[in-house]
């Protein structure tokens, strides 16, 4: 049976090993849990042009991790801590996000992907937290609306992240906390399958059945829409 296709737009990195010059670079963790629920990942090489062209093809968008959004696609200042931000990649990611929520493109959105989403649905980010998490596994508690998905009211996440959102989009729920108050998942009233989650579900994809569910669910939705 044909694996459905997920787009993964690419995140441009200075050096690669192997590589003479800049790439255009997808977490294998990332493509491993794609793969692994049933899909079929495809990086997108990420530049301005026609995306709703570009990206007709698939079946599903995956908008993963990377580096900070731009704070003057919200309204915020410039700030020390903020890094590696790229106009055009900003450009891509949240025009990509407005397209699959337009059209109701199955949308799994991962940490910096989260944050796009609910930028482009009119909300903010607080550019740096007082207490990043970074490189750690916290409990968040998951909302009865996300239960389904994950399995679980209350689950230990993998998180590495300096920001977070800060006023919600319009539409935008928040769908779990840590235990600071740090929204940690949402969900938006959208005509299609739509999920951000803050954290790094494809870290422990492989050994912990509820971040693999995260994977399952959105192939699944993404294999329905064709």
């Amino acid at each position: 049976m044909k694996r459905p296709l997920i787009a993964i737009p690419a995140r441009i990195s200075a050096t690669a090993s192997a590589l003479r010059y800049r790439a255009d670079v997808t977490a294998r963790a990332l493509a491993r849990a794609v793969y692994a629920a049933g899909g079929e990942p495809l990086s997108v090489h990420v530049t301005e042009g026609d995306v709703a062209a570009r990206l007709g093809f698939a079946d599903g968008l995956l908008l993963p991790g990377g580096g900070d959004v731009m704070p003057s696609q919200y309204g915020g200042m410039p700030h020390l801590e903020v890094y590696d931000v790229d106009a055009e990649q900003d450009w891509f990611d949240l025009t990509a996000a407005r397209w699959a929520l337009r059209e109701a493109v199955p949308l799994l959105a991962i940490c910096r992907g989260a944050q796009v989403v609910n930028v482009a649905l009119g909300g903010d980010l607080e550019i740096h937290m007082e207490n990043p998490h970074r490189h750690v596994n916290i409990p968040v508690d998951i909302a009865p609306s996300l239960r389904p998905i994950i399995g679980a009211s209350t689950v230990d996440v993998s998180c590495f992240h300096h920001q977070r959102i800060d006023r919600l989009g319009h539409g935008v729920t928040a769908a779990a906390h840590a235990p600071d108050g740090t929204v940690e998942a949402i969900q938006a009233a959208t005509a299609g399958w739509f999920l951000g989650v803050q954290w790094h579900p494809e870290d422990t994809a492989d050994s912990d059945p509820h971040q693999k569910s995260v994977f399952a669910a959105f192939v699944e939705a993404a294999g329905s829409s064709r």
